[in-house]
């Protein structure tokens, strides 16, 4: 028999779960850095033509589905066409065994810097102390070495919290999870912005490095040549960013979606959780720039020396400048330490729940075995980026994984929803509960969107092809990112040849939604 659906306790809930899921790490680290590298404030302007040609049709096509068909990722997809039910395995199977694995173990670093924070125990060179002590890291990514007990132990506990979250219903575990962990992220961030506008050498690098625009940098119609292919790829940088942040292409907001009571404005859910996300970003952005620019000042050296991109932001650029607060700095480190930690709970959790409703939805097996199952596995297959070379694999993972499964992913998303359902089938439904969309949106959704996602997907090619990814051998990256994305995509056929109980295919919808259904 079919286990009864959970739902959210209020449209409240669900958004801030949503949000907590965009909202993660990278909202906080790569957006910056890109702003920095791409223009500074010109930069905003390529983010926002993303965030509403890519970002928002996106983000409707999958809360618009999850809420159509009450269904997880798989189960959605096999309601519209048996033929695609692979699709609807690889978003969830990519961000559990692609992401989740490793974007555990980053948190697991968090949490170790947040306990380092209490006595600022990575010293004065903090680079030294990230790359030769804490992760021990060794010479290549052939060299994986031991695993390292302290990262180990920080993501086994990382999974547990998971587990803890997870393992009941979305009302009683996710949502209320959410609802206390978000105000505190919203909060933590508020009092370091704000701490950090006041810091000296502050406002020059937010006023000269962050909202000053280079508009060269991103003036697709120079005649000049070389101009113009920078500037495409700052525009595609900007639309590869909305995608990630938004986790668009994970199955999550489909998963999200789908515990939604029939009368919600879907529409008007979708264009908060975009802007709620990148005004975070926006926001961020001023207490990273506001640090460095303070670091940059205390050393005497250009901002752009300063401050550097990914992970060494985090854990190289922030602790040092930390340091070198005049005061009250293990109290600013703990903060924001803690605010990674939250954002990065908030995104983890949906990973987790994208893959275990799937699971779940197809197999009719308890929801806490399963979430139990996941977790254990999970945590097991995260093993292999606690080790002295997973630094190494967890870069070679993300770029694959990112710049090809999650795009792929999306593109695919568009064409079927657009081709095979037909997009104003979906339009309908989601303009029905509120908020009208207009149909403008099928020919983003049809033609435009999946136009983008296709450039996005060329110029990782090209660039692939042209030159190794940051130098690593060609055969380690065929082993840990062609390899990986290739035994996610057998995982997802596997799961998709699994028969479903005929009762599971059958939608359950209202009578007044008949014409809409095909």
């Amino acid at each position: 028999m079919s286990q009864e659906r959970s739902s959210w306790r209020s449209n409240l809930g669900f958004l801030l779960a949503a949000i907590g899921s965009a909202i993660g790490l990278g909202n906080i680290w790569r957006f910056s850095y890109m702003a920095h590298q791409h223009g500074g404030g010109a930069f905003l302007l390529p983010y926002l033509v993303a965030l509403i040609v890519a970002g928002v049709p996106i983000m409707i096509i999958e809360y618009g589905l999850g809420h159509r068909e009450k269904g997880s990722s798989p189960l959605s997809f096999v309601r519209i066409n048996r033929n695609f039910e692979w699709l609807g395995w690889w978003m969830p199977v990519v961000a559990m065994f692609g992401i989740m694995l490793y974007y555990s173990v980053v948190i697991g670093w968090c949490i170790n810097y947040f306990f380092y924070s209490f006595n600022l125990s990575w010293g004065a060179d903090t680079q030294a102390f990230f790359f030769s002590q804490f992760l021990q890291l060794s010479d290549s990514a052939a060299a994986i070495g031991g695993i390292r007990i302290p990262i180990a132990a920080a993501t086994l506990f990382v999974w547990v919290l998971c587990w803890l979250i997870c393992y009941r219903d979305i009302r009683h575990g996710i949502e209320k999870a959410s609802v206390i962990f978000m105000p505190i992220l919203f909060l933590l961030t508020i009092i370091l912005v704000i701490w950090s506008l006041f810091l000296e050498g502050a406002s020059d690098a937010i006023f000269n490095h962050y909202l000053h625009a280079d508009w060269s940098k991103i003036n697709l119609f120079s005649s000049d040549a070389a101009v113009r292919s920078k500037a495409g790829k700052v525009w595609a940088a900007a639309f590869g960013q909305i995608f990630f942040t938004l986790s668009l292409g994970f199955g999550i907001m489909i998963t999200y979606a789908s515990y939604l009571p029939r009368k919600t404005n879907i529409g008007k859910n979708a264009f908060i959780t975009c802007l709620v996300n990148c005004f975070y970003s926006f926001v961020a952005g001023f207490a990273v720039f506001g640090i460095v620019g303070f670091m940059a000042h205390s050393q005497g050296v250009p901002f752009e020396d300063a401050i550097k991109g990914g992970p060494q932001l985090a854990f190289v650029v922030y602790p040092q400048a930390i340091s070198l607060l005049p005061s009250m700095n293990v109290l600013f480190g703990v903060i924001f330490f803690l605010m990674l930690v939250i954002a990065g709970l908030t995104s983890g959790i949906s990973l987790i729940e994208a893959f275990a409703c799937a699971i779940t939805d197809k197999f009719d097996w308890p929801r806490g075995k399963v979430v139990t199952a996941v977790c254990v596995i999970g945590f097991l297959g995260s093993l292999i980026f606690t080790t002295r070379g997973g630094l190494y694999l967890l870069d070679i993972a993300d770029h694959f994984i990112t710049n090809y499964g999650l795009v792929s992913g999306g593109l695919l998303e568009c064409l079927i929803i657009g081709w095979i359902l037909k997009a104003s089938v979906l339009r309908k439904h989601v303009s029905r509960l509120g908020t009208a969309i207009p149909p403008l949106w099928d020919i983003l959704v049809k033609f435009i969107t999946p136009a983008i996602l296709i450039y996005l997907l060329y110029l990782s090619l090209a660039g692939d092809l042209a030159e190794n990814y940051s130098d690593y051998p060609t055969d380690q990256l065929i082993l840990y990112g062609v390899g990986w994305m290739l035994v996610c995509f057998v995982v997802a056929l596997a799961l998709a040849f699994v028969p479903w109980k005929a009762e599971k295919l059958k939608r359950r919808h209202s009578p007044e939604e008949d014409e809409l259904l095909i």
